[in-house]
C-alpha cells in the first residue's frame, strides 16, 4: 500500500510538467461554448495544500540532486527500483498499470528514485559523527543473538503452546506447525536479531535479550505490522551475547546507529535543507508558491527579524543587568546609612 501511495502522489508532478511544457496551450477538454485548457486546471489547482507541499519537494529535490546526483550511482538506482516493483508485485499489483495511473514511465520513475536518493546523500555527507553521538547510541544497542521463535495470534494459544513446551515439547516441531510467521517457520523459528533489526517488535526484542541461553519467555504480546491487530510470540534464546562495558569492538555498528539518528532527526535534516536551498539561491517566479519555502530557507527578513530579537533580548538582559546593579547600589547605600544613624 505504501508503494502504492507513493507511485500515486507522483502523478501529481505531470500536471506541472505538462503546463509548464505546453505553455497553458494546451487543451484537456472542449464543449460548446466552452473549453478547459491546462492553464485553467494549473489555475485552479495550484493553491492547494497537496500543490503547495508537492512542488517545495520538487524544489528541494531538484536542489539536492543537482548537488549530490553524482553521489548516486545507477546500481542504486535499479536497487530501488526493483524493490519498489517486488513490493507492488507482492501484493497482487500490476507495477506497469500503476505507472501508467501515477503518470510515469520506468524513466521518469526512476529520475525520482534518483532524486530521492541524491537528498539521502546530501543529509548524510553532512553528518558528523561525535563521541557524544557514539555513547548515546551505546546506551540503547545489543548485540546480534540467536533465538526461536513462535508467533500466534491469540493470548490462549500461546499459554497452551507454552504449556506444551514446559512440558518437554519441541520448539522447532510446534514452530513449523503452529507459528504465524512466515519468514520463520520453516526454519522452526530460527531468527537472528540486534537492538537495530525493524522487523522485529520492540517488545518481543526487549523481552528476548533478557533470556539466558536455553531460556524460553512467556507470551510477549506486540503490535503487528498494520499496527492495528496484536500478535503474541513466544522466544527461545539460542545465543545471548552481553555487550560488556567496552564499546570500541562495536564502533562500526554504534556509527551506522548515530547515523540513522541523524537521519531521522526532523531538526537536523531541516536546518541541512535550508543550508542547501539557501546556498542554491532559489527563487521563487510565481506569486502562488511565494511562501512554499516558508521554514526551510532564511531570508535576509528573517534574518533581521532573528538578529533583531537577539539584540532586543541581549539589551533586556543588559537592562535587567543595570537595575540589578543599581538596585544592590542603592541597597547598600541605604545600610550604610542606617549603620551611621546608629552611631
Amino acid at each position: 500500500m505504501k508503494k502504492k501511495l507513493i507511485l500515486a502522489a507522483a502523478g501529481v508532478f505531470s500536471v506541472f510538467a505538462l503546463a509548464a511544457c505546453s505553455g497553458g496551450s494546451q487543451d484537456i477538454a472542449t464543449m460548446k461554448g466552452g473549453t478547459i485548457t491546462v492553464e485553467d486546471f494549473y489555475n485552479k489547482t495550484k493553491s492547494s495544500q497537496q500543490s503547495q507541499q508537492l512542488v517545495q519537494q520538487m524544489i528541494v529535490f531538484k536542489v539536492f540532486d543537482q548537488k549530490y546526483g553524482k553521489d548516486v550511482s545507477e546500481k542504486e538506482v535499479q536497487a530501488k527500483f526493483d524493490e519498489s516493483k517486488k513490493s507492488i508485485e507482492d501484493q497482487g499489483g500490476n507495477f506497469v498499470d500503476q505507472l501508467k495511473q501515477a503518470g510515469l514511465t520506468e524513466k521518469s520513475y526512476k529520475e525520482q528514485i534518483k532524486q530521492s536518493l541524491a537528498y539521502q546523500a546530501g543529509i548524510k555527507a553532512h553528518i558528523k559523527i561525535t563521541d557524544e553521538d557514539l555513547k548515546t547510541a551505546w546506551e540503547s544497542f545489543h548485540p546480534e543473538v540467536e533465538a526461536q521463535m513462535i508467533q500466534v495470534a491469540t493470548e490462549d494459544e500461546a499459554k497452551e503452546i507454552k504449556k506444551q513446551l514446559d512440558d518437554g515439547g519441541d520448539f522447532t516441531k510446534i514452530a513449523k506447525e503452529k507459528s504465524t510467521d512466515t519468514a520463520t517457520k520453516k526454519d522452526g523459528g530460527k531468527v537472528k536479531f540486534d537492538s537495530q533489526t525493524e522487523t522485529i517488535a520492540p517488545a518481543v526484542k526487549e523481552a528476548a535479550f533478557k533470556l539466558k541461553d536455553g531460556e524460553v519467555s512467556e507470551p510477549i504480546q506486540a503490535t503487528d505490522a498494520t499496527g492495528y491487530q496484536s500478535t503474541f510470540t513466544i522466544v527461545k534464546m539460542v545465543k545471548n551475547k552481553e555487550k560488556g562495558n567496552d564499546m570500541t569492538p562495536y564502533k562500526k555498528e554504534l556509527k551506522k546507529i548515530a547515523e540513522t539518528t541523524k537521519q531521522n532527526d526532523s531538526a537536523f535534516t531541516q536546518k541541512v535543507t535550508s543550508e542547501v536551498l539557501t546556498e542554491a539561491n532559489v527563487k521563487i517566479k510565481d506569486d502562488a508558491f511565494k511562501d512554499v519555502l516558508a521554514g526551510l530557507v532564511e531570508t535576509k527578513d528573517s534574518a533581521k527579524s532573528s538578529d533583531s530579537s537577539k539584540k532586543e533580548e541581549k539589551e533586556s538582559k543588559s537592562s535587567d543587568s543595570e537595575k540589578s546593579k543599581d538596585s544592590s547600589s542603592k541597597t547598600e547605600e541605604s545600610s550604610s546609612k542606617t549603620e551611621e544613624s546608629s552611631k
